[in-house]
């Protein structure tokens, strides 16, 4: 349990630092910054190495304290103390903390999230606390025991843990991303299939096995379920249609086959229908389906290409696509039912594709090629229209999508020579190439 008056402590500090920065974004007009959650003082935290209680638990401590490492320093809401300025000795438990020798130079840690881990024949146990070591009478701002089978896996997901519990606390309550999952399209064995990763790169695996083409995909809401546009046979022709993968039952369930081509699926927030393209009645529109493929209707009526809806995920009562009724592909904006259909104008012509709208509402990333360059990243505020360009003269950047803490994207990229999936964070900074093998594309972050 987590002593209510350290939290209290620990979430007054996190407020105020939040309030002062929003105040200085606020003057600065920074409104990115604050859209992102970026724009938040960060936290000074040491993060030592983790005792191994256990013979069993020494190789396993080295992937513990990497892997967390990592998660914390990628948060974006974290400044890591080098450990060359750590004390030289490193707690393991509350009564062995010196706060005073981590608060003072060369380490100014503001916080030490340290542990003990045990390993034996029952599994992994991993005693993890994060102190506040300006207020040493407190008790940990956090302290919890975490519990898996003793293998490798099972230390990275422990440390996957501790590092959301870490940033959920330091954020205020976001939670961090460190136990979140990306879904792709590689053709890495032959054929454009749907791979499922950790959002670090870890543990890629592919989950369908159709041998044709799979792309697009999409996850559910809750995260069990991956739409995606899957090339099948209907009605003895061979087409793009809406195919959906459940995670738990690793297989495809049911969704109807329709006439024409069917793809670029899209979940509302609350998982019960799905967005998609149709050419059922001759010009490519939108249409929504509940998600066993009944009550669908068509929501688009223009000349041309309709196609890769997005909803508001905070409101639901939105919903943005492309449409090339005016000549080229560009945004458009309009409530959920298709009415009050409106152009997102931007300061340039080119072509405007790939929108995916941020966990918070307010911000919408695309990829944007315009006359004078190749297809970036950009992102706007909804209402306001300001914009910024987070991707330059680094290959081809398309199909952005948000992390659901709001802080990073993931893309495909072209900057190594060969299509792969990056993240970065919201700001275009740290970005980081998770895919290597053949060509990856069209990635999707897992909303938990």
């Amino acid at each position: 349990m987590k002593p209510k008056t350290a939290v209290a402590g620990i979430l007054a500090v996190v407020v105020a630092l939040a309030t002062l920065s929003t105040a200085q974004s606020a003057r600065a007009q920074d409104w990115f910054k604050t859209g992102t959650g970026l724009g938040v003082s960060k936290a000074r935290l040491a993060v030592p190495d983790d005792a191994a209680r256990t013979t069993a638990a020494q190789p396993l401590a080295k992937t513990f304290h990497d892997v967390l490492w990592a998660d914390l320093e990628y948060s974006g809401i974290i400044d890591m103390v080098s450990p060359s300025f750590y004390p030289l000795s490193v707690p393991s438990q509350p009564s062995e903390l010196n706060g005073q020798a981590w608060a003072a130079a060369p380490a100014n840690a503001y916080m030490v999230a340290y542990g003990n881990l045990t390993a034996d024949a029952s599994g992994l146990a991993f005693a993890g606390y994060l102190s506040d070591v300006h207020n040493p009478s407190a008790p940990p701002a956090l302290q919890k025991i975490y519990r898996a089978s003793a293998t490798d896996a099972d230390a990275r997901k422990l440390a996957h843990e501790f590092a959301d519990d870490i940033v959920a606390l330091l954020s205020g309550g976001q939670p961090g991303i460190a136990q979140t999952q990306i879904t792709y399209v590689s053709a890495r064995n032959g054929n454009k299939e749907i791979w499922v990763m950790d959002y670090d790169g870890a543990n890629q695996h592919q989950v369908t096995h159709l041998r044709s083409i799979s792309l697009t995909p999409r996850w559910s809401p809750d995260a069990t379920r991956i739409a995606f546009t899957c090339y099948v046979p209907y009605r003895g022709i061979t087409s793009a249609q809406i195919c959906i993968y459940s995670m738990p039952l690793g297989r495809l369930t049911a969704f109807p086959r329709f006439r024409g081509t069917n793809s670029s699926p899209a979940w509302s927030p609350d998982g019960s229908q799905i967005a998609f393209m149709s050419s059922e009645n001759g010009d490519p529109e939108i249409y929504v389906a509940n998600t066993d493929g009944s009550h669908m209707h068509r929501i688009t009526f223009a000349a041309g290409v309709n196609t890769s809806p997005t909803w508001n995920p905070k409101t639901g009562q939105q919903m943005v696509f492309v449409s090339d009724r005016g000549g080229v592909p560009v945004l458009y904006l309009s409530n959920s039912d298709g009415s009050n259909v409106q152009k997102l104008d931007l300061p340039d012509m080119g072509y405007v594709i790939d929108p995916a709208w941020s966990p918070n509402g307010q911000l919408l990333a695309f990829s944007w090629q315009r006359p004078s360059g190749n297809y970036d990243i950009y992102v706007m505020d909804i209402v306001t229209k300001q914009l910024v360009e987070l991707t330059r003269d680094e290959g081809r950047n398309e199909r952005p999508s948000w992390a659901p803490d709001g802080r990073h994207l993931t893309f495909e990229s072209t900057r190594t020579g060969t299509r792969q999936i990056w993240t970065m964070l919201a700001d275009g900074s740290e970005p980081r190439q998770l895919t290597f093998e053949g060509q990856s594309e069209s990635p999707n972050w897992s909303p938990k």
